[in-house]
């Protein structure tokens, strides 16, 4: 709970306060998109979002690493859409099915609702559901210790997810290597740093023991014997289902102590290490831990590029009722008119 920015007078005026150029990243915005698309439309998008988080995380600073996960499984697997949210059906299962997803917490897809019915009640169905999504790992980032950056706004909803081998494709284990990372990442217009600063977000959140179970059982020589000697106190088998902190140091706090993790041989999963262990990625770490202001800035350029990947905007996709379920409709009259409304708002305030 000690990095959590709980001033309630700072939720009202944070966004006026930190003006336009603190927090802007440099990624070019792609079309379709706007850092004010709902600047007339939905002038307290940021402050609705900003404030039930708060709640949330009075009670749970946890469910922040929650909502920053849903945020990277969406977008890694058939782009930012909100694929990811929606319920499998009779025809088969849906993205939230694959076993990399089974692990995302029940309660991030429930604030994520909870979230689009406020959202909707004050400004009517114009707001994406992965506009949502994108925006509440922002405010966990944030209310957690970390940076807070802009993001460009304007995403539509997905009409379909994505098959098991495509998911499975998309989404990395933690097994990988750096190099195997890189290579994943690279078909995403991803790069070293932003491989290296994408995983920063492992400074918060917790990892069930079958994540790393193959680094403990036989153990891995390059794990710190301490630590590992800790884990195997959590994680007593191979197959105990137990959870731990991904960062050791500071746990709920966004910060770089994940990188000082890594330098001291602590990092959790093969794909986490590694980073230290590889000479394509080893500088960076060594930068990240020393220099924490350069690890948010280039977070902020990941996240950017990230929240981007292949996006639906203008009449692509729809603007879900229930962030679940596809609507049963794909348009109704006013949600239409409201929808032009806001393309022209992007257009005219693309950067």
């Amino acid at each position: 709970m000690a990095a959590l920015k709980f001033l309630p007078l700072f939720l009202v005026v944070s966004s006026l306060v930190i003006g336009v150029s603190k927090g802007q990243s440099t990624i070019p915005v792609v079309p379709g998109l706007s850092y004010t698309f709902y600047s007339s439309s939905c002038p307290g998008l940021d402050f609705i979002i900003r404030a039930h988080l708060w709640q949330v995380f009075q009670s749970d600073i946890t469910q922040a690493a929650g909502l920053l996960r849903l945020h990277f499984h969406d977008c890694f697997v058939q782009g930012c859409d909100g694929s990811v949210l929606l319920d499998g059906s009779t025809s088969g299962p849906s993205e939230k099915d694959a076993p990399p997803n089974l692990t995302l917490r029940a309660q991030a897809f429930k604030i994520i609702n909870d979230l689009r019915a406020l959202v909707h009640q004050q400004c009517g169905r114009i707001v994406s559901c992965a506009d949502i999504t994108a925006l509440a790992a922002r405010e966990s980032v944030f209310l957690s210790g970390g940076p807070f950056y802009w993001i460009p706004l304007g995403r539509r909803d997905g009409l379909n997810f994505a098959t098991l081998n495509e998911t499975l494709a998309n989404l990395p284990p933690p097994s990988f290597n750096t190099d195997q990372l890189l290579n994943s990442l690279s078909n995403k217009n991803l790069n070293a740093t932003d491989l290296v600063a994408l995983s920063g977000g492992h400074t918060i959140g917790r990892s069930h023991c079958s994540s790393f179970a193959d680094r403990l059982y036989p153990q891995d020589p390059t794990m710190d014997q301490t630590f590992a000697k800790n884990l195997k106190l959590t994680c007593p088998t191979n197959t105990t289902d137990n959870t731990t902190n991904l960062d050791i140091r500071t746990p709920n706090v966004f910060d770089n102590k994940y990188y000082v993790d890594l330098m001291n041989r602590q990092g959790l999963f093969t794909s986490d290490q590694d980073l230290y262990a590889n000479s394509k990625t080893r500088d960076i770490v060594t930068s990240f831990a020393i220099n924490q202001n350069l690890f948010f800035e280039k977070f902020i350029d990941a996240m950017v590029k990230m929240g981007q990947l292949h996006v639906l905007t203008g009449s692509q996709g729809e603007i879900r009722a229930n962030c679940s379920a596809r609507n049963a409709n794909k348009y109704d009259e006013d949600i239409k008119s409201m929808v032009e409304v806001d393309q022209e708002q992007g257009k005219l305030s693309q950067f």
